[in-house]
């Protein structure tokens, strides 16, 4: 199942050319760094960020009072030496030159192939910058403005090359002021974004699309009306990912999305979607939501990316610290679908840089939190495979602890693992029915794959109750038998 390992790629070089004491780039980064990129368990690293930037877009950022200010709040001693502009205002789908070029993403792509890595990159269909060259050379792929549009909503139009364009959006906030919205209706946009993929899965082996849900057509007509013109017959995604696919048949296409949309994006040929939903019941819900979000269907659950940070969302050590993080990761690494992990996460990086920085502030390292991130990953590899099923705590009265646990099993051919989650502060009990039949008459042993405990357990008790099982807050078991 694939592993995902995140990498915010100017931050990375930056700290490694200073490690190094020289440049590092793409094409130069040495062997025993991507040899610590590859590990258990990963299968698929995503460079963040490797595209051209936009001298416009930085232009805007910098005279952004906002943005300066959420620059502060990450990196106090932040210069403007330090504003790089967003990898998500993109001026071209060109390696950036400061991070190696094209030469020197194919040279990662080569060390992390040698490694039995995958490598994805972004794409970004919503928006592109000001200073893109469609805005001169392909005009009616984008949304346009009138001279009357930018009098009355400046901040929601942009004047580029003599010509008004609507600004880059989401239906529910304002406008992002850096960026120029594509008309995901237009015929000639559609063209261009089959061939802008086809050309990134000649540099990579998968792609992950920034705010795929938006170019939807009902997305995106509520959003634009009749801006947009007339909706086509056919949706957005349905008519691109098979035209990319008829040249890269195995390209990974992973979409960001939220509004409880993957399983739409799913049917129009994604094959993971961030799973938004699990990390938020995760952070403030029960285990009850949690349990209910692990009901659906199993090819729907295999198709979703599962997280606690990314480059969008804070850093999991300051919103789930200590105890509660490592259960939140056991629930994560050991479920079915994708899981994605984020460079500085297993470290406990508190600070989320804004993606507009080369450079975050240095932290200490968590060494207690990266050695346990250094036994579940192996652990989780161990774990994900053959048949998954969730598990449903037995009650017994006057104890209602039961519904705080969280458990499913694995079962393979020559391994069968169980794993158990108290998603609470509070002490939880439980008896777990297992689904094995043929545990009667033996005696069975289980070992802690997270500590290396074991237990020994009459098969016959637990063929006929289940499995007792008692755990603190926040603790959890990963077991194989």
């Amino acid at each position: 199942m694939t592993v995902i390992y995140e990498i915010n790629t100017l931050v990375w070089l930056t700290e490694l050319s200073g490690r190094y004491g020289r440049l590092v780039t793409l094409g130069d980064v040495p062997g025993e760094v991507w040899d610590s990129v590859a590990l258990p368990g990963v299968d698929t690293v995503w460079l963040m960020g490797v595209w051209e930037r936009s001298p416009a877009g930085l232009e805007i950022a910098l005279r952004d009072e906002g943005l300066r200010a959420s620059f502060r709040e990450a990196l106090p001693d932040v210069t403007d030496a330090d504003i790089a502009g967003s990898p998500y205002c993109v001026r071209d789908y060109v390696v950036d030159a400061s991070l190696g070029g094209p030469e020197g993403l194919a040279a990662a792509r080569t060390q992390l192939a040698a490694r039995g890595l995958r490598l994805i990159l972004d794409y970004v269909p919503n928006h592109v910058a000001p200073d893109h060259p469609w805005l001169t050379s392909g005009p009616d792929r984008l949304v346009r403005g009138t001279a009357d549009d930018l009098a009355r909503a400046p901040a929601d139009f942009i004047e580029a090359g003599g010509e008004v364009y609507a600004r880059g959006r989401d239906p529910y906030f304002p406008p992002w002021p850096d960026v120029v919205q594509l008309n995901a209706f237009s015929d000639a946009l559609r063209k261009a974004t089959v061939d802008t993929l086809v050309s990134i899965g000649d540099q990579a082996d998968g792609v992950r699309c920034d705010m795929a849900m938006l170019l939807m057509n009902d997305i995106f007509g509520k959003t634009w009306g009749d801006r947009a013109g007339t909706a086509p017959a056919e949706d957005f995604w349905p008519y691109v990912i098979p035209r990319v696919r008829a040249r890269h048949p195995d390209l990974l296409f992973v979409a960001e999305a939220y509004w409880d949309l993957e399983g739409a994006l799913q049917q129009q040929g994604f094959d993971h979607c961030y799973d938004k939903r699990l990390y938020d019941r995760l952070l403030h819900e029960s285990a009850d939501s949690v349990r209910a979000h692990l009901g659906a269907d199993l090819a729907h659950q295999r198709g979703l990316v599962r997280f606690l940070e990314n480059h969008d969302e804070p850093r999991a050590a300051a919103t789930l610290p200590g105890d509660r993080g490592r259960a939140a990761a056991v629930a994560v690494a050991t479920l079915p679908g994708a899981t994605l992990w984020h460079e500085g996460q297993f470290e406990g990086r508190r600070v989320r840089p804004p993606v507009f920085l080369r450079r975050r502030p240095q932290e200490p390292v968590d060494e207690p939190l990266r050695a346990f991130y250094g036994r579940l990953l192996p652990a989780a590899a161990a774990v994900r495979r053959g048949d998954w099923r969730p598990l449903t705590p037995t009650v017994w009265p006057d104890n209602d602890t039961h519904r705080d646990l969280l458990a499913w099993t694995w079962t393979h051919a020559d391994a069968r693992h169980l794993v158990v989650v108290n998603d609470s502060e509070r002490p939880a009990q439980a008896r777990l029915p297992l689904p094995w039949d043929d545990l009667r008459g033996r005696v069975c042993r289980a070992t802690d794959l997270l500590t290396g405990a074991l237990y020994d357990r009459d098969g016959g008790e637990l063929s006929d109750c289940g499995l007792f099982v008692s755990l603190e807050g926040w603790g959890c078991h990963v077991l194989e038998w």
